[in-house]
């Protein structure tokens, strides 16, 4: 080891590869492993859904006309294509329906990491084993990176920032490769991250979910030109000029890297969402929805909506029309309307179809957001107070700091496999989903995950 890798262990970055490098199936808590295996499985059904999405169909066409030679999944196809163009259109797909899991820093770890480690455990043989410490490494990169960066310009799309890093780092330990070739790996993903926050303007189409996409496969391309001896920065990701500084300047925590190492592990407090929007608007449903529920609310019924919501959400989420999918899922008005007149918990609530419901567009009128003292007080966490204005005078309220599935109201196991079943069975056939949740239910003692990728394959409902 030269002058300069050996004082790159010595960096906040080096230290925490140098610990993610260290995960062993015996050093590693068996809940970890459980969380692991039970994230695996939700990210695999957001993709599967995912699939039969126009923007992963055509992200698939797109990889299958270069015809690349690969052993690597794709999903929603009977076809294998080369692990980094997988990963382009499984994180893709994953990311695509807004169902994917959220961590700490501002995060989507799993869309990114998830088809990333799978797709080089499937080109290289690795173990069942190898997936989930890969998982476990690649959602501490992610996390740590965000939370590093801290709060970024509201320009920037911070998932897929991280992501870049939380795939390399993933696919490096789940690959066993050495620590100077995971650096120069990270070296190398940091200078392809990238992401912007256009799609919110109401007319973002599909690219947001290729932000997903393309850090899965930047992560995986970086640890394959990595193996070869492509070289980068090793302090890429802390140092003078790296991705904490440029991304988030004077306030990025470069010590977040690795602080408290092995104290907790992330993949264990991870967000599972339970809504096909963005998360910061889940409270808010959840309590419009309990109301509704509670009172046996009629849409007309309903006179007036106030919704008292933080900062981010009044600069993000106030498109009372929208006329695309990614603009009802980020819209708050359109989804108070849905959790009060629809399904907020289906996807199909948010496609085309469903902005011109007649109901919904109407209620959607009603709603008016501000900002709310307390709600910006406990913000990054995404609470909101609800007031419903009933038609006959009365007033309901209610007020939800933490929505379902969050660490401070997690779902149980059970009901992770149930929305697993209900999103899966979108692209593949129901046997094929009762094999699949056994085989992930056992996956660590899988010498290699082939049968894994034959099931995703030869399952497809068509």
């Amino acid at each position: 080891m030269n002058e300069t890798v050996a004082q790159a262990v010595t960096t906040h970055s080096g230290r925490l590869v140098e610990f993610l490098l260290s995960l062993t199936a015996e050093n590693v808590p068996a809940a970890v492993i459980c969380e692991a295996r039970i994230r695996l499985l939700d990210t695999l059904g957001c993709g599967l859904y995912g699939s039969m999405m126009p923007w992963s169909r055509i992200a698939a066409e797109v990889i299958g006309e270069e015809r690349s030679q690969g052993h690597a999944t794709i999903y929603g196809s009977r076809e294998a294509a080369a692990p980094a163009r997988a990963a382009l259109v499984n994180g893709t797909a994953t990311h695509g329906i807004e169902l994917d899991d959220i961590a700490p820093g501002h995060c989507h770890p799993g869309t990114a990491v998830v088809p990333a480690v799978l797709a080089v455990a499937e080109q290289f043989g690795l173990s069942g084993m190898r997936v989930l410490l890969g998982m476990v490494a690649g959602y501490e990169a992610t996390s740590r990176t965000g939370r590093g960066i801290g709060e970024v310009g509201w320009g920037f799309h911070l998932p897929a920032i991280a992501g870049t890093v939380g795939a390399a780092v993933g696919s490096g330990v789940a690959l066993g490769m050495p620590h100077e070739q995971v650096m120069r790996a990270l070296g190398i993903a940091c200078s392809s991250a990238a992401g912007i926050r256009s799609f919110v303007q109401g007319s973002g189409g599909m690219v947001k979910r290729l932000h997903a996409g393309r850090a899965a496969e930047a992560g995986v391309l970086a640890c394959l030109l990595a193996r070869r001896g492509f070289t980068a920065p090793l302090a890429a990701l802390d140092g003078k000029f790296g991705l904490l500084e440029v991304f988030g300047g004077e306030n990025c925590k470069p010590q977040a890297l690795d602080a408290d190492l092995g104290e907790r592990f992330v993949i264990s407090k991870v967000w599972t969402k339970m809504y096909p929007f963005c998360g910061g608007i889940h409270t808010m449903a959840q309590a419009l929805q309990a109301l509704r529920t509670q009172h046996s609310i009629a849409p007309s019924d309903v006179k007036s909506v106030r919704v008292g919501v933080n900062h981010r959400a009044m600069a993000l989420h106030t498109e009372a029309a929208p006329r695309e999918m990614m603009a009802a899922q980020y819209s708050m008005p359109f989804v108070a309307a849905t959790a009060l007149a629809g399904d907020p918990r289906d996807p199909r609530s948010f496609m085309a179809e469903a902005l011109d419901d007649t109901v919904v567009c109407s209620l959607a009128r009603r709603v008016e957001l501000y900002l709310d003292a307390d709600m910006d007080a406990i913000y990054p966490r995404h609470g909101a107070h609800v007031e419903i204005c009933m038609a006959g005078g009365q007033k309901l309220s209610a007020t939800l700091l933490a929505a379902k599935g969050t660490p401070e109201d997690p779902c149980n196991e059970e009901e992770v496999k149930e929305k697993f079943r209900c999103l899966a069975a979108a692209a593949v056939t129901d046997e094929a989903i009762a094999e699949i949740m056994s085989l992930v239910g056992r996956i660590e003692t899988l010498s290699t995950v082939t049968s894994l990728s034959t099931l995703l394959r030869a399952g497809m409902r068509s």
